[in-house]
């Protein structure tokens, strides 16, 4: 009996479904239902929301959910070996939990929701950062979701969160603070999962504003960031001189240096800098 609900311990249904973890999939399963359910309860309050979870493997944290209270979940999972296992929580908890068989890349699972919605996830590695950048830039905001809470690896989490003059800081940093309060709220060692990963971990929450911190074309935005940090050791004069003719004059016009390089400049002087290049 497991400490938040009727079924088995995870070690037993994984050993019954022969679910060990592949590395193709980056699959690292917490196997601690108290853990699971810490982290389901730092997505806030569940019981008016609908719930996407992304990799849920066989279901630790999808149990968290649920019995935290989750009006609905929709865990998406690639691997059909998890699929009998998920089936069997479904049935502890009728009408509430819905399994889609597929990668979270190719489908738009916030269309299967009703709002409100939260996204709470153990990411696979391999596809944590892209299925972020996502969430972070549907066509119109606020979006679909309220918050994500999410587990990345800890130097993922750290770059999310980071404050410009840093290594961390780049082009996720201002695409998750323009938009979202952003902060890690929980640290994992690799012992918390099985198989143990090379590397610490973190769950990032992330709460969507209802505008954006500072107006910019988000468009507009993108490109100037993305110019900047492809070439983050070169002056900004430099590294955006194809962005505009007279970017040295938009540069002084935005407050900006125009020998600083990206990692010193904050979001709202990036911003700034977006709308004098939008003109």
């Amino acid at each position: 009996m497991s400490a938040i609900d009727s079924l088995p311990p995870l070690r037993e249904v994984i050993a019954r479904h022969a679910l060990s973890a592949k590395k193709a999939l980056g699959q690292n399963f917490i196997l601690d239902l108290n853990l699971t359910a810490r982290i389901a309860r730092l997505a806030g309050d569940l019981t008016g929301a609908d719930v996407l979870e992304v990799g849920p493997g066989p279901g630790g944290l999808t149990r968290g959910l649920l019995a935290m209270g989750a009006r609905r979940v929709l865990a998406v999972e690639k691997d059909p070996r998890c699929l009998p296992a998920l089936a069997e929580i479904a049935a502890a908890y009728p009408g509430r939990l819905e399994v889609l068989n597929a990668d979270a890349l190719a489908v738009d699972a916030l269309a299967h929701l009703t709002p409100p919605i939260r996204i709470v996830a153990n990411l696979p590695y391999n596809v944590g950062t892209e299925l972020l950048v996502r969430w972070l830039t549907p066509p119109v905001w606020p979006p679909a979701w309220e918050s994500l809470t999410l587990m990345f690896q800890r130097e993922v989490a750290e770059r999310i969160v980071a404050r410009p003059g840093g290594e961390a800081y780049g082009r996720l940093a201002l695409l998750a603070q323009w938009r979202c309060k952003a902060q890690i709220v929980l640290n994992l060692p690799p012992e918390a999962f099985t198989p143990p990963p090379k590397v610490h971990s973190a769950v990032v929450q992330l709460t969507a504003l209802p505008t954006p911190r500072y107006p910019a074309d988000p468009a507009v935005l993108n490109r100037v960031v993305a110019a900047a940090f492809n070439q983050r050791r070169k002056m900004l004069r430099s590294a955006l001189r194809g962005i505009a003719p007279d970017i040295e004059a938009l540069l002084l016009a935005a407050g900006i240096a125009p020998t600083a390089r990206a990692e010193e400049i904050g979001l709202e002087q990036f911003c700034a800098l977006a709308r004098l290049v939008q003109g």
